[in-house]
C-alpha cells in the first residue's frame, strides 16, 4: 500500500484501482513470454544425426571396454 500512495501523494481513485492489479498483469505477461520462448525455442531446436551417431559410438566402445574389464550391467 505505500508504494501505491506515499504519504505525500494523492492519487485519484481510477488511477489507484489501474495500479492495484499491475504487479499481478506484470507477472501474467512475464509468464506467456516465457512460455512463448520455451516453446519457440524447442520449435526449432536443430537436430545433429552426426553428433548422436558419434555419441553412439562412444557408448559402445566404453561398454566393450567396462565389459573386457569384467564389469557386468
Amino acid at each position: 500500500a505505500l508504494a501505491l500512495a506515499p504519504p505525500g501523494l494523492r492519487l485519484p481513485a481510477p488511477f489507484r484501482q489501474a495500479l492495484l492489479p499491475l504487479p499481478v498483469y506484470l507477472l501474467v505477461a512475464f509468464g506467456c513470454y516465457s512460455l512463448a520462448t520455451v516453446g519457440y525455442r524447442l520449435a526449432t531446436f536443430n537436430d545433429c544425426e552426426e553428433a548422436a551417431v558419434e555419441l553412439q559410438e562412444h557408448i559402445s566402445a566404453a561398454r566393450t571396454d567396462l565389459r573386457q574389464r569384467g564389469l557386468r550391467f
